[in-house]
This record gives C-alpha cells, structure tokens and sequence, in this order.
C-alpha cells in the first residue's frame, strides 16, 4: 500500500501521508508523494489538497541519519525531498496543503511548496534542525523568509521553535486556522471552487510571481507580460471577457 494516498473527488486531487505514527519522511513515503504529485499533474485535475492521518509529517525519519552516518555516506533524501516540494511548487494548478497536527522540518518544508497552508487549531510547525546540529535542506532557509520575512525565518531557523497555529497565521505562514474537526472539510471546499475558475490563469499567476519574484523590476515585469500574453490566448480568457460583456456568470473549463 503507498504511503502517500491518492484520491480523486470531482477535479480535485487529494493526496494524504499515511505512515504512522507521525509520517516521519523517509525515502518510501518521498517517493510516494513524488508518484502522487505526478498523478495530480493529470489536466484532469484542477486544485490539489496534500495532507495528512493524524499529522501532516513531524519531520524526518532520524533513523536514516544514523545509517548515513554509519556509513560514511552524506544524507541523500534531503535532495529527494528538495526535488518534491519543487514539483509540487511548480503544478500549474492551486494547491493547499491541509496542516494537522505536526508539520516540522521536512514537513513544513513540503508544505511550503503548496500555494496556501491551512492549519487545524492545535497544529505546531517548525524548522528544528538545529536541534539536531543541522539546517534545513529541502527549501527551509529560502522559502520561509519569502513567506514570512528575513528576520523572523532566520529566528525559526536558528531557535529551532514550535509555532503554534495562531502565531503561523500572525507571520504569514498560515493562510487560515480552522477547527481540528473541519480542516479536511473545508480545504476540499476551497479547492473544489478553486477547480471551477480559470485553471491556465492561475498557472500564469504561479509562474509570474515565481519567475519574478526577487529580480531586477525590468526583468519581472516582461517575465508578467509573458505570462499574460500565453494566457490571453486561452478559451477560458475568451469566456471570461465575452461573459463579463454579455453580464454573465463565466464558465470556465480550465483550458
């Protein structure tokens, strides 16, 4: 059975960890999540929820830094995990990641290459590598102060700290904090009316920002154009022009 589960409801790709007891990431459940995302690549699907049983992953499986130890082999998995969260980053369609219980190390890290993080209520997120007299190495020190700001990411990253759901979403790193018993239940929700609306868009969006982000304006604002001009040329923006014209509802098709 994958340690990543993979489920379809309508145009919207749910994705769950399942390795108990805390989905601790090992090179199993990486290759798991890698096969899932590439399911999800499907045009098929338009919004993506990656979750998990119980916790989203408290990190990795410290075990297999004992063997790399013992073996005098440098830790691979970190690159596995690395090339995941990119992939998962990079889907051209929305995607949230659906945050219960731990989401530490790794594990905020995969969460982080989704478009929005829902939290439950008790949720704690962290980047404790430190702790283990390491750094993170599969984004922590480079997206999180994107997200969060160069300061308080260099404080998460140097304290080691749990975060707390209400002090996730005050920094930015949540973009809702909602009742344990409800968060699958409404990031379904929001990703269902995600997969109604104009999927090539919100690609372009995903792409603009990610190509321009943190470059020179000039260089950002044609990296915008292009992305404007290859979605100006899809049906969906010719739907949503002629029903605005027409004083309709659009009904966009994802193409």
């Amino acid at each position: 059975m994958s340690l990543a589960e993979y489920a379809v409801e309508g145009a919207v790709a749910r994705i769950t960890l399942n390795r108990p007891p805390v989905n601790a990431l090992n090179a199993e459940l990486i290759a798991d999540i890698d096969a899932a995302i590439a399911e999800a690549e499907d045009d098929a699907i338009r919004a993506v929820v990656i979750t998990g049983n119980k916790h989203f992953a408290a990190g990795a499986d410290i075990n297999r830094f004992v063997d790399a130890f013992d073996s005098d082999h440098t830790e691979p998995q970190a690159s596995g995990l690395a090339t995941v969260v990119r992939r998962l980053e990079l889907l051209d369609k929305p995607t949230i990641a659906a945050i219960p219980g731990y989401a530490l190390g790794g594990g905020l890290e995969l969460a982080m290459g989704a478009d929005f993080r829902y939290l439950a209520d008790d949720a704690r997120v962290g980047q404790p590598e430190i702790m283990l007299g390491m750094i993170p190495g599969a984004g922590g020190t480079q997206r999180l102060p994107r997200l969060i700001g160069y300061q308080a990411a260099k404080s998460l990253n140097m304290s080691g700290r749990h975060v707390a759901a209400d002090e996730a979403m005050a920094l930015g790193l949540a973009d809702m904090v909602v009742p344990a018993d409800d968060l699958l239940t409404v990031a379904m929700e929001d990703a269902t009316r995600w997969a109604s609306g104009p999927t090539k868009a919100y690609a372009a969006v995903k792409r603009a920002m990610g190509e321009g982000y943190g470059r020179p304006l000039d260089d950002a604002l044609a990296a915008e154009r292009d992305a404007f001009d290859g979605v100006f040329a899809t049906a969906d923006a010719r739907t949503g022009v002629l029903a605005f014209v027409a004083k309709e509802q659009p009904e966009f098709t994802g193409q």
